[in-house]
Formats: structure tokens, sequence, C-alpha cells
């Protein structure tokens, strides 16, 4: 993961270091301070310098011991995004004041101040918060969000039927000390007395020994037609370096594991539900990535083959960019629930960045009558969450005369 950005973050490390000596140390008279600040400047640089070098000398696509990333992540987020922060904005106050003074009379009696520095520990005081409250607070949070679905083609006996959505749980991120949000989220989904629940994928990070530890707590899953779910890319053998034969077998385990705890997976596959004399059809497509960045394991005929003509149909499918590409054209799916954008785990005033990604990110859309319902996620693969809690979606369907 670390590798794609690694002259990225070298940059990051060296260039603000130049731009910091030269500003606030070179010209120090005093060179017992000026040696000081020079180890306080250097010292975490260098650190931070042979921390990355050697997550980039790991074939992993991260290191096994989760702890070990978030803590370099988070070194990150404290030190070095701030620090690139802060000389930014003194750079750029710098450059304002000489312009400012160039353009006075008399420019060599007055000064103009550089208020990019105050800017910059404005925004680095800000990012500290920001860091802080997301791991702390922000990723333990819980949202319910309640959502209505209508439709002129859902089945009258349906009308009212609930179904609790939620996704992207990555409980490989919950050790011992933080199960209890783990917890806490199952409890909430339960609570809500579904008629069914429904999860559209990444139920792990990397492999499958990481659900051993909360099997008994995903087990506890309760509604009254079942749980159903889909894989999502994080549940496929993408994220490790192993023989294909490991990897096929990683891929059967996780599968293995989620029908174990009594889950209904549907690995593109359907399954019909019955009301007094009608009935609904809960059908889950495997991963349809785009195939480069993330695996495009979906057969939309397949998924639908033995599904009858008119029927309603609830679309379980990991990634929401599926729904135009594929959903939309090449079905009849009147509702898609999806997940996969975390809404980047960040959002400012119901902003997020994942706007910028995603035509769908979070939330309900409708193309006509049909619709698609993108969780923003429950977990993360990081342990940060800003603006956009762990969400469980409340779904219900309504009856419409169009």
């Amino acid at each position: 993961m670390i590798t794609k950005i690694f002259i990225p973050i070298i940059l990051a490390i060296v260039l603000p270091d130049i731009y910091l000596y030269r500003r606030f140390i070179k010209r120090s008279s005093n060179k017992s301070k000026k040696v000081k600040r020079l180890v306080a400047l250097l010292l975490p640089s260098l650190l931070m310098l042979l921390f990355t070098v050697g997550l980039v000398s790991s074939s992993e696509f991260a290191p096994r011991d989760f702890s070990i990333m978030n803590i370099y992540l988070l070194l990150l987020s404290l030190f070095l995004i701030p620090k690139c922060v802060f000389t930014i904005c003194s750079f750029s106050g710098h450059l304002c004041s000489r312009i400012v003074r160039a353009f006075r009379r008399n420019a060599h009696k007055t000064t103009a101040r550089n208020y990019g520095n105050l800017v910059g520990v404005l925004l680095v005081a800000a990012i500290w918060y920001i860091v802080i409250y997301g791991v702390t607070a922000g990723f333990s949070s819980v949202n319910v969000r309640h959502v209505e679905y209508r439709s002129p083609d859902l089945p009258a006996a349906f009308d009212g039927y609930r179904i609790v959505h939620f996704s992207d749980a990555h409980v490989g991120t919950y050790s011992i000390d933080n199960q209890h949000v783990l917890s806490e989220f199952i409890d909430s989904i339960n609570a809500q007395e579904a008629d069914a629940i429904v999860f559209t994928g990444d139920l792990q990070n990397r492999e499958p020994k990481e659900i051993y530890p909360h099997i008994e707590l995903l087990s506890s899953l309760k509604a009254t037609d079942g749980v159903f779910s889909v894989m999502g890319n994080h549940d496929y053998a993408n994220y490790i370096t192993a023989s294909p034969s490991e990897k096929v077998a990683n891929e059967r385990e996780t599968m293995r594991l989620e029908r174990q705890m009594g889950w209904t997976l549907l690995d593109n596959e359907s399954c019909t539900l019955r009301r007094q004399n009608d009935s609904i059809v809960i059908a889950g497509m495997a991963n349809d990535g785009d195939g480069s960045h993330f695996p495009s394991m979906g057969d939309i005929g397949k998924t639908l083959a033995a599904v009858k003509p008119g029927a309603f149909v609830v679309m379980l499918q990991h990634d929401p960019s599926s729904w135009r590409r594929t959903i939309l054209p090449k079905s009849m799916a009147q509702l898609t629930l999806s997940g996969h954008t975390h809404a980047m785990q960040f959002g400012l005033f119901g902003w997020s960045p994942a706007s910028l990604v995603y035509d769908e990110w979070g939330g309900l859309y409708y193309e006509g009558t049909r619709a698609v319902n993108v969780s923003t996620g429950m977990g993360g693969f990081i342990p940060f969450r800003f603006g956009m809690p762990g969400e469980i979606v409340v779904v219900e369907l309504k009856k419409s005369r169009y």
C-alpha cells in the first residue's frame, strides 16, 4: 500500500525540512540552540524515513500485524502531514509578504508580516483535532439511517418490509481492546428487529483468520428471514502474497465461515422470500469491480438465472459503480444495496471526498423508479472516521401507485 506513494512520502519528509531549516534555524546566531533545533527537526524525519523504507521493503500489501500500519499512519497524520501543511502555508505567506513589500513605497523601511505562519499553526491544530477525534470517538460512533424505498412493483404482502443493510465490517481492524465497538454495532442491528439483514461485503481486511475471534458475535445476528451476504473486494485474496492455490483456499474459507455463522452467502445466486401468496427475490452478485483496481467476479446473468420475469428483486452488490455499469442496463432489479466507498471515512458538513470519485457514494439514489442505497460502511481497514460515523441502514420497502 505504501509502495505506491513511496516517492511522494519521501519528498514530503525531505522538502519541508529544507525549508524549515532555511527559514527558522539557519539564521540563528546561538550555536547551541541551532544544534538542538536541527536535531529536533531531523531526528523525527529520519525515524519516519526508516519506518517508511521498512514498510516498502515488505512484499505484502500491508504488514500482517495491523498495529504496525496503524502506528505508521498515525505518525503520518500527526507529524508528517501537519509539517507539510505548515510549510506550504509559511512558504505561501512568505511569498505574499515579499510581493506586498515590493509594491509598497519605502519598502526598505517597512515589513509585511507573514500571516502564513499563523494560518499554518491553526491548520495544524485542526489536523491534530481531526486525527485524534477520528481514531477515538469518531471510529466508535454508530449511526442508524432510516430510508424508505417506494416502488409500484413491490408485492402488497411486502409493504412495510424492513431490511437492515450493513457493509464493510473489516473485522480484522477490531482487536480484543476495541471489540466492544463491533459488539455495539451488532446489538444495534439486532435492535432493529428486521425482517431481513443484508451484508454487502468486506467482512475481513485480508485473510479469513481475522474472522475467527468474532465468529460468535457475528453469528448472533438475527432476523425473521435470516442474514444474506455477498463478497467484497477485501474478501478475495488480492491483498496477500501467496500462491494461487493458497488464495483459492483463503477465499473458500471466508465463504465457509460466513455460512458457518448462519448467513446465506449469495455468490452469483438468488433466494426467494415469501409472504402469503407474494414473493420477492434477494439476489447476490459477486464483486463487480472495474477489473483493474478491484476484482470483477460478478455474473449478472448467472445471478438472475433462476429469477422469473416481473419479480421484485433486491440486488446485493458490494461495488456501487456496478449499478450504472451492469445492473441498470442488464437487469430489472428494482433496488440495489451496495457499500465499498466508506465515504472515504471523512466528511465535512455532509460533503465527502468520495463524491469526487463515485457518482453514488452514500445514501439512496434513484434512476426513475429504480434505486441504489450505498452504505458508508461500518468499520474500515484504517481505524479512523471523522464526520462519517459507522453506519447501519434500515430500508423500509413501501408499495406506491406509480
